[in-house]
């Protein structure tokens, strides 16, 4: 390893210690090819990862930037959220330079993710620091010789003062599908989207760039190939009886998620699908 990239632990579990000479860190599990921590280069932590969280090398770590593939919640037969999120993830690639920090980790099918997904696939997650920034990538290969249907997320936990205050722009006039309020389909009509209750919604057709405004700061969010976005918090009463999750938790965690799942990627064989999400600093 080099200095800009350490092998280090969390809570006993393999992690990744990125850093660049600017200041900017960030922290990738290797089980779940997860981000758990981002702090930009002169800036506070902008991940919330639940206190409660379980490091038990076997369950999903509640925070941070979950990968969910090839399955998106509950919308199929997978497991929620597929199986990507809780499978260990090879490091391949890594590279630093004055500026800037990045790794690559790859997931491919074997027995257990072909018992309940029968596809040969390769899955790699690209992460990368610098700045103000941070860089994803999610990229799918179907090596076999069958097409496969995917949905996939990445389910950014951004970690917020207080949620009650907390707006995001970008969003009117998009259709949205009500997870909290029986699937039912809508129209935003708010200028900026405020959490005041639960909610639960996939909007489609979301612009490439949404801005999340704080009191004292903001975060710019663009997406590429991505054409559909979540916008989730579970409110008093749903985090209450999440285990992993402090009762208050929900107040300091919004997330905004960069997804393809309203229409599901197909994959001929050997053909690539690459989805990017950019969070910026402001």
């Amino acid at each position: 390893m080099t200095e800009a990239i350490e092998s280090a632990e969390l809570h006993g579990q393999p992690v990744l210690k990125l850093q660049t000479p600017d200041g900017a860190v960030a922290l990738v599990s290797l089980f779940g090819g997860q981000v758990l921590s981002w702090r930009p280069a002169g800036g506070s932590e902008r991940l919330y990862l639940s206190p409660r969280a379980v490091f038990d090398g076997r369950t999903a770590l509640r925070g941070g930037v979950p990968v969910c593939f090839p399955q998106f919640a509950a919308c199929g037969p997978l497991p929620k959220h597929g199986f990507a999120r809780n499978r260990p993830w090879t490091l391949v690639t890594q590279r630093s330079g004055p500026d800037f920090v990045l790794v690559t980790l790859r997931l491919t099918d074997d027995d257990a993710t072909r018992a309940l997904w029968p596809h040969a696939f390769v899955a790699e997650l690209s992460v990368g620091i610098g700045g103000g920034r941070l860089d994803l990538e999610l990229e799918v290969d179907n090596p076999g010789d069958a097409s496969f249907q995917f949905t996939a997320a990445l389910h950014t936990y951004l970690q917020v003062r207080e949620v009650e205050a907390t707006r995001i722009e970008g969003l009117r006039g998009l259709e949205y599908r009500d997870s909290a309020d029986g699937d039912a389909l809508k129209r935003e009509t708010a200028i900026s989207v405020t959490v005041e209750d639960e909610v639960d919604r996939i909007y489609h057709n979301a612009p490439a760039t949404l801005l999340v405004r704080e009191d004292q700061r903001s975060l710019g969010i663009h997406a590429e190939n991505f054409p559909d976005v979540v916008v989730w918090n579970p409110w008093e009463h749903k985090c209450a009886a999440l285990p992993d999750m402090p009762a208050d938790g929900f107040r300091r965690m919004l997330c905004v998620e960069a997804g393809a799942i309203r229409q599901p990627v197909e994959l001929a064989p050997g053909a690539s699908w690459w989805g990017r999400q950019t969070l910026v600093a402001l």
